[in-house]
């Protein structure tokens, strides 16, 4: 028999880097659930991208149990990262803040395509060039 879920959470937290320390310990204390063995858990999965901010989809099952999914970081991170910017633009419209090519904004697309809404990699770049623009970050 499957067991029952009691509660789903979506946490974002840097690869590598999970400590039971807040924000992650109180947010899972209520559930009953060892947050230090999940941050161990996560840790040794994520410790390859050590320091990316890294979406976490938790199971938390009514014996207290988990499972927990890894997601691939956030485009604009990606994005970020590829070009070395601190952040993107408060006003992305007037104020750019950096530049992107063509064959940046495509591997950053092959590697978000298994979270992506699309299965054609061209509109995978499109959405990727679309989050680029609103960034502020120009796509050359």
């Amino acid at each position: 028999m499957a067991k029952k879920v009691t509660k789903v959470l979506k946490l974002l937290i840097p690869a590598g880097a999970a400590t039971p320390a807040p924000p992650i310990g109180p947010t899972l204390a209520p559930y009953g659930i060892s947050t230090q063995q999940f941050c161990q858990e996560f840790n040794e999965k994520t410790r390859e991208n050590n320091g990316v901010l890294t979406p976490v989809v938790l199971t938390i099952y009514e014996d207290r149990t988990f499972t927990f999914i890894t997601k691939t970081p956030p485009t604009s991170e990606l994005i970020r990262r590829e070009i070395k910017i601190p952040k993107g633009s408060a006003s992305p419209n007037l104020q750019k803040v950096g530049k992107i090519t063509k064959d940046q904004v495509k591997k950053i697309a092959e590697a978000k395509m298994i979270d992506l809404n699309t299965t054609n990699l061209d509109q995978a770049v499109k959405i990727i060039e679309g989050t680029a623009r609103q960034m502020g970050v120009e796509v050359i």
